[in-house]
């Protein structure tokens, strides 16, 4: 069994890409790999069809339920990539919490690069240009203390490479 358990968090909003860059993370490391929006609840995933943008009551289950991932999966010596927004710092602190190690991979995009590539998906419950503005009004962009900052129009596995290069380094320091 694995001494020291991975955690691993990539972050940002919706159209940035986490979902792809997670699966792509994951399989660079053997890791599993969580989507956070598969742990939205009933009804906030009914909110957000309706194009109501989540609030923080709303994100409190949904963020135990992804702090309890990591404690599990920690617990068992197994590392774990998440795909979730984690928009606010204090989002970040409560899944650091719980994997007190975490590194954090952050997907940042211009607005219309983020409008474009939501609007070339379909299979997903968030749609629009209104509850995107409202996840980046919502956006506390993390500093360099805290992540990895990627930028969107990057290739993929270059973004993944730079990124486990970057924790790699820090972890040898």
């Amino acid at each position: 069994m694995k001494t020291t358990a991975k955690s691993l968090l990539v972050m940002g909003v919706s159209g940035s890409g986490k979902s792809h860059i997670g699966r792509q993370l994951a399989a660079s490391l053997g890791a599993t790999f969580i989507d956070g929006d598969d742990h939205h609840g009933p009804d906030n995933i009914a909110k957000m069809s309706r194009g109501e943008p989540l609030n923080d009551d709303d994100r409190a289950a949904w963020l135990a339920t992804l702090a309890d991932l990591y404690r599990q999966y920690r617990d068992q010596g197994r590392d774990l990539v998440i795909g979730c927004s984690a928009l606010k710092r204090r989002y970040r602190d409560q899944l650091r919490e719980a994997a007190p190690d975490l590194a954090i991979l952050y997907l940042a995009g211009s607005r219309e690069v983020l409008l474009e590539r939501l609007g070339s998906r379909d299979d997903h419950f968030f749609a629009g240009a209104h509850m995107l503005d409202s996840q980046l009004a919502t956006l506390e962009a993390p500093g360099e203390d805290e992540a990895v900052l990627a930028d969107i129009r990057r290739p993929p596995q270059a973004i993944v490479e730079n990124f486990l290069a970057t924790i790699s380094r820090e972890a040898s320091d």
